[in-house]
């Protein structure tokens, strides 16, 4: 994922409710008002946003928050009540208080399922009538995500006039990619539309004065927002309430014009279908438990986010873990991919989708406009007016040099957890293909690493996981040039092979098993060759352009570790590296070493502390038996998950040191929930626990399993190897991790590894 630096924009997304159910979500603040500011609040359905203003207000005031907050992550209730109301606030020699502040209750309960829901009740709580003003500032700007993210366009699609129906709304845009947006809300009580430019204090004095004032004629609406008042006498404990329902549309520009398209009938139960969909993701997936109350609340955030991040498509029946919300709630290849591997121990099924998706998707034909060539992996597929209209290349986008060898590493575990040689077999053209893509096009000048390149003007200028146009440096803080040979992803193709070899050999095919073989052990001998900095006791970022070691020391070498390159008497050195003053904040590594020029402890990747970055490197760590080590980077991620709001880890924080900031600074743009921030915590416990499955022979090793002594005791239920569920107790004592099989389905054997 990538903020570059022609699209940042500093975005606070603290404080900011978040509903999600498939591609619909809604960003809100603490009020639920939807209004212009620099968060992007809003209402989207993918990549537009289908409503830029809502926002509410009382007899012309802002009610006072009581309390706010969601439940499960398609639902919220707003609890508000009334300021003192003054008869004039503008007479400073006539202020009497003609209600007083708490007398008044506002409730505002959403859900959100295909259709967004809002019911706001109003009760009196006084021993008299009281009148009621309420009214609704309402727009829709049907911005594409990327403009919300500050992209500026030459020129924008045409706004249709706003249409007044007897039951409600309808926002309607035609835009260049000659599709048509639409909005509709619905109200259960009738409404009075008000002039646009009437603030809801002057609506509230025409009422008061007046009584009442004659609803607009639909074609005095204009084409811009509207303001509806809904006007109630409320009798001494009664209480009146309004349901909203918003639906989205995209319909072909003949279909906008002219005619009203009637909306769905509204159904008792909106939240229904969200709610049966999310309890049967639950139940289908493993649980993890701890009597540790800070690492409880962890994991069950964590999984709850994963379920929040499900979109649907983009084929039939597809669905697929989002990247993170807002700004990517879309398919990323390189994001989907390492979700998948962080959570196959608890939930497979992620995998066998995203490898499914990704290889339907996958490039069959070079498209520099795409940056795509026949095998490779996408990395970004979006929706929205700006990919439709080809302003920019991610329908989708293949600028992702990553991503390829990934998804061979994921099919490859993803066969160890379940023995599905039906999907192997299915898709064995596409890893086929991916491999070739690997020997060819990925090697751009036949050296035996893979490098990239820019070829599309709109794509990414950096193409691995640090993405951003600053990230690859040397130690003096001058950038690097591509084409950029990466070590991560020189790791990751060699992990690839190895996979590939296993692969092969399953399938009976001895001679291409041990080509892959000789090419990985080629490959590594390479790599420690070209990559190591022995002054420095680490590897090198990457090789640029003319085969120089961009010798910055930052976090990728922890992705060596993972993948198993780094021989064994050099890992020691990249461990100590990595948790050394320079790279260790207190609170993670960070992505670029503090004592690097051009270090930033709030730049996107050059200073920063990425969850799931920091979780590779623990694997690896384990990996190679740095247990203590690997424990401390558990640690500070749990410890940092106190300190965000609903003990959810963000995609990234900042890089301050531990020693001057006693809590983790958030980073503005970071996206919360995020994909690989969620699965970083069950990584860091399959790795914790040496989770080593192989489902073709019914057995599951645990290799020497670890307890940091902040954690008494682990339970996991519902953990699948093949078509067998097992439930497992793991608990600490005397610095070792004893493991008890509570239940056993199917055959599976538990192998304990000291």
């Amino acid at each position: 994922m990538t903020d570059t630096p022609a699209i940042q924009r500093a975005t606070d997304l603290t404080g900011i409710l978040l509903l999600k159910h498939d591609s619909l979500f809604v960003l809100s603040d603490s009020f639920g008002d939807l209004h212009p500011d620099s968060r992007g609040l809003g209402l989207y359905s993918g990549d537009t946003r289908f409503l830029s203003h809502y926002e509410m207000r009382l007899n012309g005031t802002r009610p006072v928050v009581l309390r706010a907050g969601t439940g499960a992550s398609y639902t919220s209730t707003i609890q508000l009540t009334n300021p003192d109301f003054l008869r004039d606030p503008r007479d400073k020699q006539d202020v009497e208080v003609v209600l007083r502040r708490q007398s008044l209750s506002l409730v505002r309960e959403r859900v959100l399922s295909d259709r967004f829901v809002e019911q706001i009740r109003i009760d009196n709580y006084t021993t008299h009538p009281e009148r009621t003003c309420l009214t609704l500032r309402l727009d829709a700007d049907f911005a594409d995500i990327f403009e919300v993210r500050g992209v500026v366009r030459e020129a924008r699609g045409r706004r249709q006039p706003t249409h007044l129906q007897d039951d409600g709304v309808v926002f309607r845009y035609e835009g260049l990619d000659h599709l048509v947006r639409q909005t509709r809300l619905r109200f259960s009580e009738a409404f009075r539309a008000l002039p646009a430019s009437m603030t809801p204090e002057e609506a509230d004095d025409v009422s008061r004065t007046h009584g009442s004032w004659p609803m607009l004629p639909a074609e005095d609406a204009g084409t811009g927002g509207m303001l509806l008042a809904f006007e109630w006498e409320l009798a001494a404990g009664a209480d009146r309430v309004l349901e909203i329902q918003v639906t989205t549309d995209v319909l072909p520009a003949e279909s906008g014009r002219g005619g009203r398209r009637a909306a769905p009938s509204p159904r008792p139960l909106p939240g229904e279908e969200a709610e049966a969909v999310h309890r049967a993701w639950y139940s289908s997936s493993a649980s993890v438990t701890t009597t540790h109350v800070f690492a409880d609340r962890a994991f069950r955030r964590a999984i709850a986010d994963l379920r929040l991040l499900v979109n649907s498509g983009p084929g039939e029946g597809e669905r697929y873990i989002a990247a993170g919300v807002p700004w990517f709630s879309c398919l990323f290849g390189r994001d989907s991919i390492i979700t998948a591997l962080q959570v196959l121990s608890i939930r497979p099924q992620v995998a066998r989708e995203t490898l499914a998706i990704l290889a339907r998707l996958q490039a069959t034909t070079t498209d520099e406009w795409r940056d795509a060539q026949p095998g490779k992996i996408l990395h970004e597929l979006r929706s929205g007016e700006l990919s439709s209209a080809g302003e920019i290349p991610h329908t989708p986008y293949y600028g992702s040099v990553d991503s390829t060898p990934l998804w061979l590493i994921l099919l490859g575990e993803y066969e160890r957890w379940t023995a599905d040689r039906e999907l192997v077999d299915r898709l064995w053209p596409n890893a086929l293909a991916a491999l070739d893509w690997i020997d060819t096009s990925g090697d751009l000048d036949g050296d035996g690493f893979v490098e990239y390149e820019r070829r599309s003007p709109r794509g990414l200028l950096n193409q691995g996981w640090k993405d951003s146009s600053d990230a690859n440096r040397f130690r003096d803080g001058s950038l690097a040039r591509a084409p950029l040979a990466l070590v991560e992803v020189q790791a990751y193709v060699y992990r690839a092979r190895l996979e590939m070899a296993r692969l092969f050999r399953m399938r009976g095919e001895v001679a291409a098993a041990e080509g892959q073989e000789a090419a990985a052990a080629a490959l590594a001998e390479h790599f420690e060759a070209a990559f190591w900095m022995e002054e420095a006791g680490t590897y090198a970022m990457a090789l640029d352009a003319d085969k120089r070691q961009v010798d910055a020391i930052a976090s990728n070498a922890g992705h060596v570790l993972w993948c198993g390159i780094a021989s064994p008497e050099r890992a020691r050195a990249v461990a100590a590296s990595l948790l050394g003053p320079g790279m260790w904040s207190g609170w993670g590594i960070r992505t670029l070493s503090a004592e690097m020029a051009g270090y930033n402890p709030i730049g996107y990747h050059i200073g920063t502390v990425w969850p799931h970055d920091n979780a590779i490197a623990a694997a690896g760590m384990l990996r190679y038996g740095f247990r203590a080590d690997a424990a401390r980077v558990a640690a500070a991620m749990l410890e940092a998950t106190v300190y965000f709001r609903d003990s959810r880890l963000p995609e990234l924080f900042c890089g301050f040191d531990r020693a001057r900031s006693p809590f983790p600074v958030p980073y503005p743009v970071a996206c919360s929930p995020q994909a690989w921030a969620a699965g970083s915590l069950y990584q860091l416990l399959a790795a914790m626990l040496g989770l080593e499955p192989d489902a073709a022979r019914r057995q599951l090793v645990l290799h020497a399993p670890l307890l940091p002594d902040w954690l008494p005791d682990l339970r996991l239920e519902n953990l699948r190897v093949g078509d067998a569920v097992v439930d497992l107790l793991v608990r600490r004592t005397d610095g070792s991790a004893g493991v008890e099989v509570l239940r056993r389905v199917g055959d599976v054997s538990v192998v304990v590894r000291l």
